[in-house]
């Protein structure tokens, strides 16, 4: 659903996006300057929807974490950030509990998508500079599918005009 006549598909989730941009990247003559992840996102709290969200700051913390049920011997080093600094927050799951969503947002999260993790680390990996460019479809909260749906069509639009106006493409 998520894609773009100007952009390349890599896969929905964590694990496709690495496989699929490594791909792509280990078949080009050169290798690009600057990776721009385009797509949607879910928001914490109760920002604007349908605006654009532009970071540069992507990581894998997951909601087993957040409720103490899981740990990981990944180093999960969270910035101390200002209200302005956008993080991304990637899983292979969607939020749809608003107290969950709350938890994320106190850890100084703003928004979530499924793949600026997997994109960024890649990205990384080939020396590569990485920025996500995503429009808010929903809350993270019980209505965030529904809402993903209704939006989709206009978020796709804005972050192509807002592309567009940026002579991004």
């Amino acid at each position: 659903m998520e894609s773009f006549e100007f952009a390349k598909a890599v896969g929905i989730g964590m694990v496709e996006p690495a496989i699929n941009l490594t791909k792509i990247l280990l078949n080009l003559k050169q290798l690009p300057k600057k990776i721009i992840f385009i797509g949607s996102c879910g928001i914490y709290g109760n920002e604007n929807l349908l605006k654009i969200y532009q970071s540069s700051l992507a990581f894998n913390y997951e909601i087993s974490g957040i409720m103490g049920l899981s740990y990981t011997p990944i180093k999960i080093n969270l910035p101390n950030v200002s209200q302005k600094t956008i993080l991304i927050n990637s899983s292979n799951f969607i939020t749809n509990s608003a107290e969950i969503s709350k938890k994320f947002k106190n850890l100084g999260f703003t928004a979530e998508n499924m793949e600026a993790y997997s994109i960024k680390c890649v990205a990384l990996k080939f020396g590569i500079e990485f920025e996500s460019i995503l429009c808010a479809t929903n809350y993270c909260d019980e209505n965030a599918h529904e809402n993903f749906i209704q939006n989709y069509p206009q978020a796709k639009e804005n972050i192509t005009k807002y592309l567009k106006s940026k002579g991004i493409i």
